[in-house]
This record gives structure tokens, sequence and C-alpha cells, in this order.
């Protein structure tokens, strides 16, 4: 199977790069989505060992700032099933569940690139992230784009 990369959002006062890099061996968690596309990528295309862009959003400085590492498979999201949870969804069961998540590892801080700076690397012109009006938290990564942002990180 085909390695995939990835972008992830994620708000720095939820979850952030730094305290990925805290715990580098922790598995921590992509929960909270609730956007059905976003959902898909999980269920369907993830797999352990895809490469994510670690993207800091809804902050003062939004951009990448890190590298992270897929580690499992798409699995239920118990944020759904929690009453407490912000991510609660009545229409899920444990029979039935609507929401998945999957896990993810630290591998790397990066120096934050910011929107504009990515817009200045020549032949990331068409990449998701940086498409007006694009609000998904999860988008795919081309293998190109991957390359372009590795060898521009040195």
């Amino acid at each position: 199977m085909q390695e995939r990369y990835w972008l992830m959002r994620s708000e720095p006062d939820d979850t952030s790069i730094d305290d990925l890099a805290r715990e580098p061996q922790r598995l921590f968690e992509w929960s909270g989505v609730r956007n059905y596309q976003a959902r898909n990528f999980m269920r369907d295309d993830m797999q352990p060992g895809d490469k994510v862009l670690f993207w800091h959003s809804s902050c003062p400085a939004p951009g990448m700032a890190g590298i992270a590492e897929v580690v499992t498979l798409a699995h239920p999201d118990a944020t759904q099933f929690d009453s407490e949870s912000p991510y609660f969804d009545l229409k899920s069961t444990a029979d039935a569940p609507r929401w998945v998540c999957v896990d993810v590892r630290f591998v790397a801080k990066t120096p934050l690139l910011s929107p504009a700076a990515l817009r200045m690397i020549p032949g990331l012109e068409s990449m998701a992230v940086l498409k007006r009006g694009n609000r998904l938290s999860i988008t795919p990564v081309t293998s190109e784009e991957w390359k372009i942002i590795m060898e521009h990180l040195g």
C-alpha cells in the first residue's frame, strides 16, 4: 500500500504540536471531527504509517507547526457517546457509531510555516489548505506537495 500524506488541523489550545512533543511515545486520538468528508478520509483512506502535517488553526499564528504519523486504523470516536462532551452525538450508538478517529504520534516540530509562507513556495499553489474557503480539519497532501515542503524545511 502506498504511503499517503495528510494535513490535520488542531486548535493549539486543545492539542498542539508541543503537547505531542512532550509525550513523543503517547498516541493522541484525533477525536471530535464532525465533518463527513474529513471523517471519510480517516475511515476510508488513512493507514498506519501515513505522515501528517500538523496545522495549528484558530489561533493568533496559524500554520504548519510539525509532523505527526498516523498509528492506528480508524476506530469509533468515544466523544460521540459522552453526554458531557461538546462532540456528543445523540444519534450515535455503540452498534452504529457515526464518527471515527485515528491515533497519531509525534514525529517532529518544524519552524512555523504560515499560510502566507506556504503561498510563497513554488509548487504549493494548489494545496488544499491554501484554497479560499477551505475549512476542512483534514485534507490530503499530494506526495509532490509533501516532497516540496520537506525540501523547504531542509
